[in-house]
């Protein structure tokens, strides 16, 4: 597969497929760790004379209001504090402005185009992959250079789309992604564990499917455990259930009881929010009114051992409601465990990547991916769209 190093880019208009897909609050970035992942690339594009062109998307875009809240703006002005230099912006996705930026780069520019997904009020063009949209975005450029992980798993016209007509390669944080999730997807050092959380069963059937062959242990917290407590036979009270994946628990379990380790106690309450009163309950006095919201302090005991067993560890899915802070204690216990451990820890992206950064451990572990379903979809063995597209 090729990268950004295979090409002359002297005097060449690269565009960049890069995921600035940055948290915000208040129209402000809370965590702008995605754009720092990109600088490498960005710089490399800048260092040897391109024209660089810059495209992401942010946020979701179903209704006008949307596109206020989700411009790509801010993002330009973090980028040019990032670089240290000005950072050009276009606030069309496409048309003349668009055009006459292109057209006055000069070497060593860099040019934001606004979000991508603006094009989805207009029948789902850029989520369709809509072939004329493709062809236009890269019609502005002589090379493509996909940067954006978290999105390899989709097709839209921002990467499948302008890879189909010029040449193309990935830069080098798409680089690394692949080398770290393909040693492990490979060859991972045993004893190798994985670390589920996060809400529903259903949405990580496949990657169950394929990783509970591969791994030695499954720890399993967040809002899916009460499924598979629930399957187990406990009474697990108003907590979080998957209702259609009962079955699919019951025969896991079965099939894999040495494998597979539940939580054996819960913080719970009666409702989620900061001033409802909890309490710490094993799993079998879990009340009716019982809400569960995070693993209690002897499944971290529990989770400990085998993670201190552990040379690989691959973890997707926070073990509780870690936005609010009184109910984040196991996702921070098991954070900082790892961070202190010698095993090789990789952090599936998603909410578990950003709660790895925004408690402190950014730079703990040997790789925070910036794709949660990207990174599940490539451990799972599946084709990545985004990646499949690239020149040979």
């Amino acid at each position: 597969m090729k990268t950004i190093k295979d090409y002359n880019l002297e005097n060449k208009k690269v565009i960049i497929r890069v995921d600035f897909n940055v948290p915000m609050i208040d129209g402000k970035i809370i965590d702008d760790s995605r754009i720092k992942k990109s600088l490498d690339t960005i710089n490399y594009a800048i260092n040897h004379n391109a024209k660089v062109i810059l495209l992401s998307h942010l946020g979701r875009i179903k209704t006008e209001d949307d596109k206020k809240k989700n411009s790509l703006n801010i993002v330009a002005k973090r980028l040019s504090e990032l670089l240290n230099m000005k950072v050009l912006f276009s606030s069309s996705t496409r048309g003349e402005e668009l055009e006459k930026k292109v057209s006055e780069l000069q070497n060593g520019d860099v040019l934001l185009i606004e979000n991508t997904r603006y094009e989805d009020l207009n029948n789902k063009l850029e989520s369709s992959n809509n072939y004329d949209l493709g062809k236009y975005w890269a019609s502005l450029g002589d090379i493509f250079i996909n940067d954006a992980f978290g999105t390899a798993h989709r097709s839209h016209a921002s990467n499948v789309g302008i890879a189909s007509h010029i040449p193309s390669g990935i830069g080098f944080l798409m680089e690394k992604e692949i080398s770290v999730l393909n040693q492990v997807k490979k060859s991972p050092k045993r004893p190798y564990t994985v670390i589920l959380g996060g809400a529903k069963v259903k949405d990580k059937i496949g990657v169950i499917n394929s990783l509970i062959k591969e791994a030695d242990y499954i720890l399993i917290g967040g809002g899916m455990s009460y499924s598979f407590l629930k399957a187990s036979g406990y009474n697990i009270g108003n907590s979080l259930i998957d209702e259609e994946s009962l079955e699919y628990c019951k025969q896991l379990l079965k099939n894999y009881k040495d494998k597979i380790i539940l939580p054996i106690d819960v913080v719970a309450c009666l409702k989620i929010d900061n001033q409802s009163e909890s309490k710490i309950c094993d799993v079998n006095n879990i009340l009716a009114t019982d809400i569960g919201v995070d693993i209690g302090p002897k499944t971290v005991d529990e989770f400990t051992k085998y993670i201190k067993l552990s040379e690989t560890v691959v973890w997707n899915g926070t073990l509780g409601c870690h936005e609010i802070d009184r109910f984040s204690n196991g996702t921070k216990s098991i954070l900082n465990l790892l961070s202190l451990s010698n095993c090789d820890t990789i952090i599936c992206g998603g909410d578990t990547a950003s709660a790895a950064i925004n408690f402190g451990y950014g730079d703990s572990f040997k790789h925070i991916s910036t794709g949660g379903g990207a990174s599940l979809e490539f451990l799972e063995g599946k084709s990545l769209p985004g990646i499949e597209c690239i020149d040979e």
